[in-house]
């Protein structure tokens, strides 16, 4: 008897019925076979927004149904049985990261092998795959603390398991079985997740099938409750290093044990991992929280956690930002609002922010009534929108409001300025009629592309989709993705699809950016919205004397200015754009007497516009330089009795002056042109041109 599977690209494959995923390997190939680390198993008849392979949904098969298909591909060990009709694809080195976090996980179950049996009576939680790596929680036994100088000591006993080449066998045992199994080995942890994965199982409340089993996984002596897939053996794990150990409540409770965590990353070969932690290095020296610090920008404190404290300089650059935001929205026929901070909770519930979002947001009781703290400026806008009539004459209305927002982040993501608590964000919305939406959605995209034309940011498009949790009805839904996809399309630019990963109010086109450590980063976001409008019941008078309703964009080209601000510093290294540097040039007498004059150019320059110091301190010249180039301020300017006889300044370019004179001088130029000296890469922001990937 013969079973059928069909390969990625439509062909058929016939194997022994009982075949596994190594013997459909091996039946396409012995170099397959020798390669393949797992298979991914799909469903006969997929959803067609999601390929059984895993690959891509092409640019034009947006779907008119939820992207999550009913059955998706599973990836399983090459060691499990076909099912017939199946389709499915052999997972090798060269499916990147799906095989990167198999190898992680592996790698894992190698670390809790290797602490276990370094330090009898550990106890163990879970260690997933995470996103450059992977970790396992232990709970060690009593007096037993765990550094970065163990990790040797672990990595040793780890690498004995990895050339030992053990195999990861699977077997599938009742819940009672397992529950003995680690009971009877003080493994409290997996024990609670057995009951749980018992709890939880579909069905079993509702006095449906119970879970009938779970999965064990054993490589060498250790054996670990998990669903999988893990590949062959050990051996795939070709290179690896620990990376740093923390403390982690057991599920992120922090009435629960506290539990250490150690993190590690793995990859195939040596000179992956060397080149990892090659950037690895690289980032931590350009690390916003180790710049901010270094550079006087801004401090963090317990008294306020997931908040920054804007220092004079950083506070700069945030204004910066916004006057940006400011002068490009006025041009682009943006008008500014200001809202409240917080709003009785049956705004919130009208906005289906109460049933879908309350979770993350900060809540009060004011004489009685619910309040909550904004965690975005949507639901304000559509009520000051509410308050006024408006005509079709009137429409499209952009509102803009660089408000200041709040969501109730856990303290275990809050990181530096990447994610925060409290920030504030160049929010906009338009209230448009249905034939304005393409040209407002262009309109939007065009001013994010001039936004980050400002920093040389080429940018890359994502559709993103409706998701599981929504509001509104399947035909809004329809209706926005396919403006949203016609916005695109019709003015050529390329994008990827991301299905499921919509707002739970709309579809999305979001805007990442990849840095110079090679990380990809979203930007910002243009919304479309039909459910807001229904729910605030907006209404504006067309053309035949009738109600009508708006269309809602929401627009962000910089997102939280606290986000684009940490983005931005790492990606510069702390190297900001002249235009943008807290201080833009500073003033270097060579000794005291020339104080004064030096204090003539600052103020010059002052007057011209230009954000200037004078270091005026008694030291020499060359520790002036240091402090300055230190500081990472763009132009130094050099002044003695030369200059102070030409009515001059010796200009020294940050990082360049080294190799052009004991001094660094770079050229000397007279006090009436050092502003426009300066100021030409200033004002030379607005006239650079926008880059997009086109399709």
């Amino acid at each position: 008897m013969a079973i059928t599977v069909t390969l990625p690209d439509g062909k058929a494959l016939e194997l022994n019925d009982g075949a596994t995923g190594a013997d459909a390997a091996a039946a396409i190939g012995p170099g397959l076979a020798r390669a393949a680390l797992a298979i991914e198993v799909g469903d006969p008849n997929p959803n067609p927004t999601q390929p059984a392979g895993g690959s891509p949904i092409g640019r034009s098969e947006i779907g008119r149904q939820n992207p999550t298909p009913a059955h998706p591909a599973e990836l399983r060990d090459l060691a499990r049985e076909l099912p017939d009709g199946a389709r499915i694809a052999i997972v090798t080195e060269k499916s990147e990261e799906q095989a990167l976090a198999l190898i992680r996980h592996d790698a894992a179950h190698v670390l809790a092998a290797a602490v276990m049996e370094l330090w009898p009576g550990v106890k163990i939680s879970i260690g997933p795959a995470i996103e450059n790596g992977f970790y396992y929680d232990f709970e060690f036994p009593e007096g037993v603390s765990i550094s970065e100088e163990d990790f040797p000591r672990i990595e040793e006993r780890m690498r004995a398991h990895v050339r030992a080449a053990e195999r990861f066998e699977r077997v599938e045992v009742t819940p009672a079985q397992a529950r003995e199994r680690f009971g009877t080995e003080d493994q409290d942890y997996k024990v609670e997740l057995i009951d749980d994965l018992v709890k939880n199982a579909t069905g079993a409340e509702d006095g449906g099938a119970p879970l009938a089993t779970v999965s064990l996984y054993t490589n060498g002596p250790f054996t670990d409750l998990c669903r999988g897939p893990h590949a062959p053996t050990t051996k795939s794990v070709g290179a690896f290093k620990l990376t740093s150990v923390a403390g982690a409540y057991w599920r992120g409770d922090s009435t629960r044990t506290m539990l250490t965590r150690i993190y590690g990353t793995a990859f195939f070969s040596k000179a992956q991992l060397a080149g990892y932690l090659e950037r690895v290095e690289r980032a931590r020296e350009r690390d916003h929280r180790k710049l901010g610090k270094e550079l006087g920008l801004f401090v963090f404190s317990d008294v306020s956690p997931g908040a920054a404290f804007w220092l004079p300089l950083g506070a700069s650059i945030w204004n910066q930002l916004v006057a940006v935001s400011r002068e490009m929205g006025s041009e682009r026929g943006y008008t500014e609002v200001k809202t409240p901070l917080i709003y009785d909770a049956e705004l919130w519930k009208t906005s289906g922010h109460w049933g879908k979002y309350r979770k993350n947001m900060f809540t009060v009781k004011v004489e009685e009534r619910e309040m909550g703290v904004k965690p975005m400026n949507c639901p304000g806008h559509a009520y000051l929108y509410a308050s006024q009539r408006h005509s079709y004459r009137d429409l499209p209305v952009r509102y803009s409001e660089p408000g200041l927002l709040h969501r109730n982040e856990p303290s275990g993501v809050l990181h530096g300025l990447l994610r925060v608590r409290h920030f504030a964000q160049d929010d906009a919305h338009i209230f448009c009629t249905e034939e304005q939406v393409q040209e407002e959605v262009r309109g939007c995209l065009e001013m994010a592309f001039a936004t980050y034309a400002l920093f040389d940011f080429e940018v890359r498009l994502e559709l993103s989709t409706r998701p599981a949790e929504r509001i509104g009805t399947d035909e809004m839904w329809d209706k926005a993705e396919e403006k949203l996809k016609s916005a695109l399309d019709v003015q050529g630019l390329g994008y990827e699809l991301n299905p499921g990963d919509g707002a739970f109010y709309g579809p999305k086109i979001d805007m990442h950016m990849t840095d110079s450590l090679g990380r990809s980063w979203q930007l910002g976001t243009v919304q479309l919205d039909y459910s807001m409008p229904e729910r605030f019941d907006l209404t504006y008078t067309g053309a035949d004397n009738q109600e009508h309703r708006p269309v809602m964009i929401h627009r962000a080209a910089f997102g939280s200015y606290e986000r684009f601000i940490g983005i931005m510093l790492e990606h510069y290294g702390g190297e900001l754009p002249l235009w943008l540097a807290p201080v833009q040039a500073i003033v270097l007498p060579i000794s005291d007497p020339f104080n004064e004059y030096g204090a003539t150019v600052r103020d010059s320059l002052q007057k011209a516009g230009l954000r200037v110091e004078l270091d005026a301190r008694g030291e020499s010249i060359g520790k002036k330089i240091r402090a300055a180039e230190l500081r990472k301020i763009p132009r130094m300017l050099i002044v003695g009795e030369r200059e102070m006889q030409a009515g001059e300044a010796s200009v020294r370019e940050h990082g360049k002056g080294g190799a052009r004179g004991p001094e660094g001088r770079v050229g000397s130029v007279s006090i009436e042109e050092l502003p426009t000296a300066i100021l030409g890469p200033v004002e030379a922001r607005k006239l650079k041109a926008p880059r997009v990937n086109s399709a």
